[in-house]
């Protein structure tokens, strides 16, 4: 599986971004997606995922409410819809493919695949 993130940039505090992440080499429907981000000096932690159909979403809790994740089968696409953005919220983003649907959504380790990631830049 290849995975190729966009969409990223500079962002004042309070705005919005949509990342997205096209996925090839596999059948698109049929593996979770995730989203994760890395700020400098931190781990790579969790943002959101979502299951094969679209039809269930999670979250992390830094996030409720303000990012929405969902996916295209069609296009072969996830999308990262962040709102009300936070200057803690710039990280460089990575999209990643679990094709295994693991137990836990929450642990890069049960990701497969990943993309290049996005640098998200919210300023004060």
């Amino acid at each position: 599986v290849q995975l190729q993130a966009c969409g990223g940039g500079l962002v004042q505090a309070g705005g919005s971004l949509r990342l997205s992440c096209a996925a090839s080499g596999r059948p698109f429907s049929t593996f979770r997606m995730g989203w994760f981000r890395q700020a400098p000096g931190k781990d790579r932690e969790f943002v959101a995922a979502v299951n094969w159909t679209g039809g269930s979403t999670y979250y992390a809790d830094s996030v409720k409410g303000r990012v929405t994740i969902s996916r295209d089968n069609a296009k072969n696409t996830v999308y990262l819809q962040m709102n009300s953005l936070k200057p803690e919220d710039t990280a460089v983003y990575y999209c990643a493919a679990d094709i295994h649907c693991s137990t836990s959504v929450y642990y890069a380790s049960r990701y497969d695949y990943w993309g290049q990631g996005t640098q998200v830049t919210v300023s004060s």
